[in-house]
């Protein structure tokens, strides 16, 4: 999904000592639960927030999420979570970690979509369409962890909370102008012209710098194109002075070429 930027007072953390108890008593896998157990617990053991939870207070959210989640899963890195076409029975919150999205194409390549980080549901604008299934596969692009609950009982907790109905639908809305600008940038024949609409996209004239989520490998893939073409490309941007690279923190120097690109 698109990154979003919250000010500090719209960012809720959720404590949830009860789910790191679950997840002990549900996880059979002693090196998995213990992995995911500390990268996630840690300190206060703060939930990361969630949109779909925005504007709920702790105790709402802790209601909600004791009433619900009946099954937490676990995943090691490059396992796969769903697969293309699985039917979806349930909805699958990641809370931890974080997905690769990929589309198996008609010509059988693999066209990667995004890098889903938690805290976010899988195929929120599909779980309750005609088809009911997942469009994209899964994999665990580090350990995660989900929440299974079924698509009953978030419809009808949708049905009485005005403001969970409101976020679940403000989601479905970003995921569409997500990938709305997708097949836009798919359509391109220019990977510089790709390039520059992914940078417009991350980025804002205040918010001028963004971190990537993929590496250069994973980055090229997403282009459907050779490492070596990106790394030329991206050199190119930059010796014209378009952007600045340090790690994976992209800058952007000169926006107005970037639009003209």
């Amino acid at each position: 999904m698109e990154e979003s930027m919250h000010t500090p007072d719209e960012q809720q953390g959720h404590f949830h000592s009860h789910l790191h108890h679950l997840l002990e008593s549900q996880t059979s896998a002693d090196h998995i639960r213990d992995e995911i157990s500390h990268q996630t617990y840690h300190h206060d053991r703060e939930l990361s927030y969630c949109p779909l939870f925005r504007g709920m207070s702790q105790k709402e959210h802790d209601q909600f999420l004791d009433r619900n989640v009946k099954e937490i899963l676990t995943y090691k890195k490059g396992e796969t979570v769903v697969l293309q076409g699985e039917p979806i029975n349930s909805v699958m919150l990641l809370v931890q970690g974080s997905v690769r999205a990929e589309m198996i194409t008609m010509e059988g390549n693999v066209l990667n979509i995004d890098i889903l980080e938690a805290v976010i549901p899988l195929a929120p604008a599909f779980i309750y369409g005609t088809k009911k299934s997942y469009p994209v596969d899964v994999i665990a692009a580090e350990p995660c962890i989900f929440l299974k609950i079924s698509r009953e009982a978030w419809l009808n907790e949708m049905a009485g909370n005005r403001q969970l109905l409101t976020n679940f639908l403000t989601m479905n809305a970003d995921l569409t102008f997500f990938l709305t600008n997708k097949l836009q940038m798919i359509s391109l024949k220019s990977l510089r012209k790709k390039l520059a609409t992914f940078f417009l996209e991350k980025t804002t004239v205040e918010r001028e710098s963004f971190v990537l989520k993929q590496s250069r490998t994973q980055l090229a893939d997403y282009f459907g194109v050779q490492r070596q073409s990106l790394a030329r490309s991206l050199k190119e941007m930059e010796d014209d002075g378009i952007i600045l690279l340090k790690g994976r923190t992209v800058r952007v120097l000169d926006r107005n070429r970037l639009i003209r690109e």
